[in-house]
């Protein structure tokens, strides 16, 4: 007797079962992501434990704060902001191992894809959080990065400023960044973060990361000079994007892209609508000129005018 090969129908029974062994394997897989996740936490290092950034945004620094140069002189930090450009600013230190190189990096690298440029659109500074970095390290850090950059013209806006243990102490406690001091390994702990700064000095923006979107670093500068730099297309973007501080970058607000196109739709229609009506009335002048220089306009016209005036009279379109 031939056999059927079609498979036999599911039973409820069965389905029952099916259905209980995904949400199993469903609620087996959440427990071992938060299991790993609480691990991971476990094993996080002690010294590690408080490190972070609380933003401080639209707080004033402190200006006043000296530091000194890579030449060795003694400077305010106001003198940067006095040329009324933004300025970014940067928490590293020479000899970090690891961790300031990859960001100064990054963040070089970004803003290479940046139009604007570092000394003309926007200041660079970079405060050393080691009290006992001296100005000669800090010229060959400064030299290294501004040569990465490769831009002419920019030298006079690159800053790697080092200072004592009160004023870079001061500093970080006005961005709201914390750091410590590891004895047994001779180095700093210290978050990869970077501030947008507005040219009165308040805190504009936190980037943080190793890595740096070069729309969001130019963004950033835009929204720091409150549109003094950047382009008209830039004020746009900043008016249909919003910063994710999630993300750490300008993410599409919908709301906006959705006033924005409306915006638009009006203008193409009112447009579109003139053009109309201006093609319309040069018609209909174009057909009485035509009609003036006519051997029967002197019985035409009168009639023109009364369908002018009389609209029953217009013909229907």
């Amino acid at each position: 007797m031939p056999t059927s090969c079609r498979p036999m129908p599911m039973t409820f029974g069965w389905r029952l079962v099916w259905i209980l062994s995904v949400l199993a394997l469903g609620l087996a897989s959440s427990w071992s992501q938060r299991v790993c996740a609480e691990t991971y936490d476990n094993q996080l290092p002690a010294e590690l434990a408080g490190m972070g950034v609380t933003e401080h945004l639209s707080e004033r620094i402190p200006l006043e704060a000296e530091f000194r140069d890579e030449s060795g002189k003694v400077v305010k930090l106001a003198q940067y902001f006095a040329s009324g450009r933004p300025v970014i600013l940067s928490f590293n230190y020479s000899n970090c191992p690891m961790l300031c190189s990859l960001q100064l990096s990054g963040l070089v690298t970004g803003l290479k894809e940046v139009e604007l440029t570092c000394g003309k659109d926007y200041e660079f500074v970079s405060i050393s959080i080691d009290p006992h970095e001296q100005p000669m390290r800090a010229a060959q850090t400064r030299q290294r990065y501004y040569q990465m950059y490769g831009r002419q013209g920019s030298g006079n806006g690159w800053h790697f400023l080092v200072g004592s243990q009160k004023a870079i102490t001061d500093l970080t406690e006005a961005i709201g960044v914390t750091y410590r001091y590891l004895p047994e390994k001779k180095e700093y702990v210290h978050p990869a973060v970077c501030v947008a700064m507005t040219p009165e000095g308040r805190l504009s923006r936190y980037l943080y990361g190793v890595t740096f979107d070069p729309q969001t670093l130019r963004l950033a500068l835009v929204e720091s000079s409150a549109g003094k730099i950047g382009t008209t297309l830039d004020q746009i973007l900043l008016f249909c994007f919003h910063y994710d501080n999630t993300a750490g970058r300008y993410s599409m607000s919908a709301r906006r892209l959705m006033t924005v196109a409306g915006l638009f739709t009006t203008v193409v229609l009112a447009s579109v609508l003139g053009r109309m009506f201006w093609k319309e009335s040069r018609l209909r002048r174009r057909l009485k000129n035509d009609l003036l220089g006519h051997p029967v306009a002197t019985g035409v016209l009168p009639m023109f005018a009364k369908v002018d005036q009389d609209p029953s009279l217009k013909p229907v379109r």
